[in-house]
């Protein structure tokens, strides 16, 4: 799967379950809830800021290496160095001595906590090195707070052996990759992949068109330039079916999404509810090639239920086609994560006929 799409962005929220397992359930319907952290736990897969915070398989530790080098320009950063100097050493040396750690272990903070963007010292100097490729990071299972390492105890040392390339050739290796990944694309959205800028990014792709290993294309309906990974496949037909996390790659770049599927997507999990539109964590639905529903789903654990809280069809799809596939992937999705009812609330115009089938 990591070769297909090569990496998964991660994100904490867990009414349903947490968007990187969805990213798997989609693709490989039930299997292990441990695969993820087993494969970091081997090596195979190691976090970091990719298309934001994401899983990135292993054999690409090394494109990312440049970013590290460069680091970033945290104003906050500077700001520490001049209030503490020695604090980052000081941090490190923690680490190597006491490692793995999380930020609330340094207990630093000095003053009441302010707003949710507020780190304390600690968890700012963490970052920074997490950022720098110092420390690296793994995820704890309880609460899913970062763990903090030195690099060469969780990196395996093949990746941090592999030669370093230059920046700009790292950038062409991470444009091709959302190519593959992407299958057809315009520019920004091969930047996206990888929040990659476009400025010194845009010159990259007359080089990799000249070296054959980006094809350019023309796609019916787009007023952007496509571009085509010269190995792409281009099937007859799409049989798929999946109810997708709100940041699968899939959908992630919402103009995008809208683009080749015709489906606006907007999360509303910071929405106040009365202005929500579809609710909390809507998950697109795919079926064949099309998205053609969307739900808002939540997995009451207390009393083992799945909760379909609004279902709504797109315009024009039929509920006779959608109904039965979505109520097929929905006892899916409850037998694996152990629920035993499924219950449809009376909010969408897919509810009445949904709630039917269970």
């Amino acid at each position: 799967m990591l070769d297909q799409i090569g990496l998964i962005q991660i994100d904490s929220v867990n009414v349903l379950v947490r968007s990187q397992e969805l990213v798997l359930f989609a693709r490989l319907g039930p299997h292990p809830r441990t695969l993820i952290a087993e494969a970091t736990d081997t090596g195979e897969l190691f976090e970091y800021w990719a298309h934001e915070a994401s899983h990135v398989s292993m054999v690409h530790y090394h494109l990312f290496r440049w970013k590290m080098a460069l680091g970033h320009r945290w104003q906050a950063i500077q700001q520490l160095h001049d209030r503490r100097p020695d604090f980052l050493e000081e941090v490190l040396a923690q680490v190597e001595a006491s490692g793995p750690v999380v930020s609330g272990e340094f207990n630093s903070r000095v003053g009441p906590k302010g707003t949710w963007w507020d780190w304390d010292d600690a968890k700012l100097a963490l970052e920074h090195m997490f950022w720098s490729g110092k420390v690296t990071a793994r995820r704890r299972p309880n609460d899913f707070a970062r763990l903090y390492e030195l690099t060469e105890r969780w990196i395996p040392q093949e990746a941090l052996d592999r030669a370093m390339p230059t920046e700009q050739e790292a950038r062409k290796e991470l444009l091709v990759l959302a190519a593959k990944h992407h299958g057809v694309a315009t520019f920004t959205d091969l930047a996206d992949y990888h929040r990659q800028k476009n400025p010194p990014t845009r010159p990259l792709i007359a080089e990799l068109i000249e070296e054959g290993r980006l094809v350019p294309v023309t796609v019916e309906g787009w007023d952007q330039q496509g571009y085509l990974h010269p190995d792409s496949r281009r099937p007859r037909r799409v049989n798929a079916r999946a109810l997708l996390s709100p940041f699968d790659s899939l959908v992630f770049n919402r103009e995008r999404t809208e683009r080749i599927f015709g489906f606006h997507y907007r999360i509303e999990i910071y929405v106040p509810p009365p202005k929500r539109i579809y609710g909390y964590y809507v998950l697109p639905f795919l079926l064949g090639d099309e998205l053609v529903a969307r739900l808002d789903l939540k997995a009451d654990r207390q009393s083992g239920t799945l909760l379909v809280q609004g279902s709504y069809a797109e315009p024009g799809v039929p509920t006779e086609v959608v109904v039965p596939e979505l109520a097929e992937e929905l006892r899916l999705m409850a037998n694996w994560l152990g629920l035993d009812e499924i219950r449809v609330m009376p909010r969408g115009d897919l509810a009445a006929a949904l709630s039917g089938s269970f």
